[in-house]
């Protein structure tokens, strides 16, 4: 360790180190820069998932090689003679259909033919009057902006002409999908910028110097530059599907956070080890070998935690816990590698006006947070209880948490598919629009259809297309589509068709895919959350050498994570008026706040079993406390605001994750890690560190 901490910190070799560094920067930026890919979040549920398996048959059968587009006209009362007319045109008893309706708009766009020439279904009129819907069938279209070209031009047709009191939205899988990567357009640009300014603020508050605060944000923001553009690939490369809008977002964030708290802990640490060395570069060469052990133990317990990710079932999961931490150990090698060289090639003119002085005077062994560490040290029993009286205060918040936003709901700005989607929820019977398909073996459709029928729920079953092999089915749900109800009638639906023996029943559709994806995080939780516990738990045994201290310190990250969540929630119902958390906010939420909480156990932690080797438990908890409260203080509050940023990404689960995260890591820096935590190790004494209590003083 020494030999690699001097040189890069070393007279001429720091130069060097600045040189590798860029040398990787051009490579990450040059030949290794990842290509251009598709923006839109996908459910990524395993290739034998049922609904999956659906939609897989559903391509073989005729017609059904396409997707559609819905385009829907509503009034806020019953459509007038003259509404109904242009949109529904006349009939023609010439070719028996209409003619000069609002569905001849799309006969440029429509793959559908009859009689040989273009063919747009006529529209549909709801029992209220209120709302009339055209079916436009199109090909299916990869490229994305092509796409989006198509659906804009589909969208300014539609208006063309139209008679006043009408409104029209373009929703269906066409309309949903294009939208959904137009929320992403330009929206990681606003995330990085957004960070990059919260970022800059904090760093210039926090030293106090017009230059100082310029080096660790460069280093940073190239790192997170490099992470964007190598660390995508990893899941190309290792799991054949390219990250997403909301995996790069979290990748930013989680660099650019985790980042910007190793440089932080770093300069503090160099500080003080400038006003005990005449040479700033032995000043830097002990201040790495010092910090180096807390940062590569705390940013391997956050790559570690997030490589749980790849044992999960849906593919979105595993993307982004591979993708994020090769992030990571990005962040990791800008701070203990290319930033310690950058500090010591400028001197300590850097801290410029506040420059530390060789025999200068350590403020933070007078200053507020020794005086804390004192005050605690007094009463630890009274103060670890009201601690944790106020974080079980904060979990009941928790008892009333609902979860799963339906596919409307999951924008924080709907977007006029999801409006459009409303507005058929509205106008048309529950479950009508949007029916579970069943795809059943050939010959047995009337026995399934029958089996269907006599399941509590099912309004209605239309037997549909088939080929040599199979049949589909739609089924009419009596439910509002992605409601319990309607979740409950899949669950039942797919037991009852199971039981007909070589029918080879599946059961797909929307409600069905939603029911998957559900039960599929529930079972990412249950498998992904005891691993980062046990992975947590090994990584503190194995560096702090102890048992007690790892499970006192465990249990604190995780009382802080459910007061996180009962405080959030209170916020979210109360004030932001959301119905539930997004199926994936529990689990990620989780993940970084019990991952990056134990980040600042192990800053105060580590230092504090250093120091105890010479002052004893109290004195070296003291003087942890006094000399990394500061930073602990400044990388919580740096960490809760550029999680913070999240909310400028479209997804209400980023929104949701990132104020949980933000709340979380106030209470870590506020609370756990500055009063809770040492209370506990006072209370507990030298065997804070058992089985190595003997070796320690009390």
């Amino acid at each position: 360790m020494n030999s690699i901490t001097s040189f890069i910190s070393g007279r001429k070799t720091s130069w060097v180190t600045l040189l590798i560094g860029l040398i990787f920067a051009g490579l990450a930026f040059g030949p290794l820069a990842a290509g251009e890919s598709d923006t839109s979040p996908t459910d990524g549920l395993p290739e034998n998932n049922e609904t999956v398996l659906v939609n897989k048959a559903l391509e073989d059968l005729p017609g059904t090689d396409g997707t559609v587009a819905v385009v829907v006209y509503s009034a806020g009362s019953e459509l007038t003679e003259d509404q109904k007319l242009w949109i529904t045109g006349t009939f023609d008893p010439m070719t028996q259909g209409f003619v000069d309706g609002a569905g001849d708009k799309f006969l440029d766009f429509t793959s559908s033919e009859l009689n040989g020439d273009a063919f747009v279904p006529p529209a549909q009129v709801s029992d209220d009057g209120k709302v009339a819907v055209i079916t436009v069938p199109l090909e299916k279209i990869e490229e994305t902006a092509e796409r989006a070209e198509r659906m804009a031009e589909m969208r300014e047709i539609a208006k063309v002409g139209m008679p006043s009191g009408l409104d029209v939205y373009i929703t269906g899988p066409e309309g949903f999908q294009v939208d959904i990567a137009g929320v992403f357009a330009g929206a990681n640009f606003t995330l990085l910028l957004s960070t990059v300014v919260i970022v800059a603020l904090l760093l210039l508050v926090t030293y106090r110097s017009p230059v100082l605060w310029l080096i660790p944000l460069i280093v940073i923001g190239v790192a997170d530059g490099m992470a964007a553009q190598m660390a995508p690939q990893l899941a190309t490369i290792f799991l054949g599907s390219p990250a997403d809008g909301s995996v790069t977002g979290i990748l930013s964030v989680l660099v650019f956070g985790a980042g910007t708290n190793y440089a932080l802990l770093l300069i503090a640490r160099y500080r003080e080890e400038l006003l005990l060395a005449e040479d700033r570069h032995q000043a830097m060469n002990k201040a790495l070998r010092g910090v180096a052990p807390a940062v590569l133990a705390s940013g391997g317990t956050v790559v570690l935690a997030l490589l749980t990710l790849l044992f999960a079932q849906l593919g979105g999961n595993r993307t982004l816990g591979l993708v994020v931490a090769g992030g990571i150990v990005m962040a990791m090698f800008a701070a203990l590698v290319v930033l310690p060289a950058a500090l010591v090639v400028f001197g300590r003119g850097l801290f410029w006006p506040f420059v530390p002085k060789f025999g200068g005077v350590n403020k933070s062994e007078k200053g507020l947070w020794a005086k804390l560490g004192r005050g605690v040290s007094k009463r630890p029993v009274i103060v670890s209880i009201a601690g944790f009286i106020i974080l079980a205060i904060l979990s009941f918040g928790a008892t009333g948490v609902k979860v799963g936003l339906s596919s409307t709901e999951q924008f924080r700005v709907a977007p006029e598919a999801a409006l459009g989607q409303d507005v058929l929820a509205e106008a048309f019977p529950a479950g009508s629009t949007s029916p579970a398909v069943v795809i059943v073996n050939n010959g047995y459709e009337d026995e399934v259809a029958a089996a269907a029928e006599s399941v509590s729920g099912v309004a209605e079953v239309i037997i549909g297309d088939s080929n040599s092999e199979i049949t589909k089915i739609d089924v009419v749900l009596d439910a509002e589509s992605q409601s319990e109800a309607a979740y409950e009638i899949i669950r039942d639906l797919r037991t009852e068709l199971r039981a007909v023996d070589g029918a080879g029943a599946l059961v797909g559709g929307l409600d069905a895919q939603r029911l998957d994806v559900k039960d599929t995080y529930a079972s990412d939780q249950l498998t992904v959350i005891p691993l980062i516990l046990i992975l947590v738990f090994l990584v503190l045994v194995l560096l702090l050498r102890s048992l007690v201290a790892p499970i006192l310190l465990l249990l604190t990250v995780i009382a802080s994570f459910f007061s996180a969540i009962g405080a959030a929630w209170l916020l979210f119902v109360n004030v932001f008026g959301l119905p539930a958390l997004d199926l994936s906010v529990f689990l990620l939420s989780f993940l970084f706040l019990v991952a990056l909480g134990v980040d600042y156990n192990i800053f105060l932690v580590t230092r504090a079993k250093e120091e105890a080797e010479k002052l004893g438990l109290k004195e070296g908890m003291i003087k942890a406390l006094a000399s990394t409260g500061g930073v602990i203080t400044s990388a919580g509050i740096l960490l809760a605001a550029v999680f913070a940023v999240l909310g400028v990404l479209p997804l209400i689960a980023l929104y949701q994750i990132g104020i949980i995260v933000g709340i979380g890591v106030l209470l870590d820096t506020l609370l756990v890690r500055t009063v809770i935590v040492p209370s506990l190790a006072f209370i507990t004494g030298k065997y804070f560190w058992w089985p190595n209590h003997k070796k320690a003083k009390a």
